[in-house]
């Protein structure tokens, strides 16, 4: 297949945006709020009521649409998307379709060492559906639930141009999306609740060929892991088709995560099916330059831009800059760790090592630990002056990140000052020579391994806190003197 068929493949991102109302009724937007309670006429569909469209949401989409490098539509509309489903309580959709809120964008990404583009068609602003709850919760088979509380909520759709040539490169894509909408603060994109998820449209064609060929689609899933899997599915299953000599069928698939396979759930469904015809409710509306410009200089710096800088400015390794960037509030905590240490290195050291454990280990993200920048440096400040070592330092960070103390503070009520007083470590020196003759003979006969072991022992009787450089020099000394 790698030789004889390209593959093909777009995504449609939906995001659901953090506002606080719903796109176009006052219903609050919380997840896990008990089923149809956050509902309203206007979300519910009732005869007779006029939607209002939340200007936050539409703020939300210019920024993300910005972060994304899409053009901004001085004049754009909604319109109503006809089709009949349980979760769509009006028998339509209010959507965007031949004027969008924006277009033209591109992304850029990164995939084994290859920095890689893909073009964006189209963003556009739309309610969400209401949410049907199956077997897994009924315990019926033959029963179903729908929940409405997500109903009317608003959600971005970014729409790919079908510049994708392996499953490989739509997760990277779509984890870039990810990030840039993260950083760019306009959805939470919580994979597990739901608010971050996209529809990938996969079809093979010859080698060489510009025609597309004919499309499957993947719908409505949020996991990278499944999304990877089925699209390496359809991958093989389109070439054997093709290979048998048959048409691949353009339809909807659904992926089974227990057996690894596709199935079919429907025909796929072009635009002129959803009758679409401008929403009669809701006037068209402009966006003026200005404000897009407001928007633009509020924006912060994106990920791509903060890799960059971190490796320039900072002078760390690539695979640093890129486990600092994976949020937006991990490379605040490290840009203002190194500025207040002036040591980038070190800092990186200690976030993505030990500070990544604890968070990790307590399930909480780095802007809800007590640990702060200020404490971090402190500690690293503690090591440079030789108040503390680093092995000492591995022992505060925990206590700093249980207490929300200061690593100072700790030092001193634990009494964890590093001892470099070479008087008072020459005499812990001796006795260990005196103590343990055959290392130290060992060490004498050319063995330089042996004075670690001394090395240990001195810093066991100090319980840690003699300054290791002073107990090798003294050692030496002492062993060769």
């Amino acid at each position: 297949m790698a030789y004889k068929y390209e593959t093909v493949i777009g995504l449609e991102v939906h995001a659901e945006l953090s506002t606080n109302s719903k796109l176009f009724c006052n219903c609050e937007v919380k997840f896990g709020s008990e089923a149809n309670t956050q509902t309203c006429p206007i979300c519910l569909g009732m005869p007779g009521v006029l939607p209002v469209m939340n200007q936050r949401a539409v703020e939300f989409s210019i920024r993300a649409a910005l972060g994304l490098n899409c053009k901004i539509a001085s004049y754009s509309k909604f319109d109503r998307k006809n089709y009949f489903y349980p979760d769509l309580p009006k028998g339509y959709q209010i959507s965007q379709y031949d004027l969008p809120l924006a277009y033209d964008g591109h992304v850029d990404y990164e995939l084994d060492g290859e920095t890689k583009r893909v073009r964006i068609n189209r963003i556009h602003l739309e309610e969400d559906a209401g949410k049907l709850v199956h077997a897994d919760v009924t315990g019926n088979p033959n029963q179903s639930y729908v929940d409405f509380n997500r109903s009317c909520v608003p959600l971005l759709e970014i729409v790919s141009e079908p510049d994708l040539r392996s499953p490989a490169e739509a997760i990277a894509y779509w984890r870039a999306v990810k990030e840039i909408l993260e950083y760019v603060e306009i959805s939470d994109c919580n994979m597990e609740e739901g608010s971050f998820r996209c529809d990938a449209n996969i079809s093979l064609r010859p080698v060489g060929s510009k025609e597309l060929g004919t499309r499957t689609e993947l719908k409505n899933k949020n996991s990278f892991q499944h999304v990877m899997t089925a699209l390496e599915y359809e991958e093989k299953r389109q070439a054997r088709i093709l290979d048998q000599g048959g048409k691949v069928i353009q339809e909807t698939v659904l992926f089974d995560i227990n057996t690894g396979r596709t199935a079919s759930m429907r025909s796929k469904e072009e635009a002129h099916d959803y009758r679409y015809f401008p929403e009669p409710d809701l006037v068209p509306f402009e966006v003026d330059a200005a404000e897009v410009e407001r928007i633009r200089a509020a924006l912060p710096e994106l990920p791509a831009e903060r890799r960059k800088r971190f490796v320039e400015e900072y002078g760390i390794p690539t695979y640093d800059a890129e486990f600092l960037t994976a949020t937006r509030q991990m490379a605040d905590f490290f840009d203002e760790t190194a500025r207040l240490s002036s040591d980038p290195k070190g800092s990186s050291n200690w976030i993505m090592g030990d500070l990544s454990g604890l968070l990790n280990n307590a399930g909480i993200e780095i802007q809800d630990a007590k640990v702060t920048p200020a404490h971090l440096s402190e500690l690293i400040e503690l090591i440079k002056n030789q108040t503390i070592s680093g092995k000492i330092a591995k022992s505060v960070l925990p206590d700093v990140f249980e207490t929300g103390k200061t690593p100072k503070q700790i030092v001193e009520e634990k009494g964890l000052s590093q001892i470099s007083d070479a008087s008072a470590i020459e005499s812990i020196v001796d006795q260990v020579i005196e103590e343990n003759p055959g290392p130290a003979q060992d060490y004498r006969d050319g063995k330089q391994k042996a004075i670690g072991f001394l090395v240990g022992q001195v810093m066991k009787a100090t319980r840690g806190k003699a300054n290791p450089q002073m107990v090798n020099q003294l050692l030496q000394q002492k062993l060769t003197g």
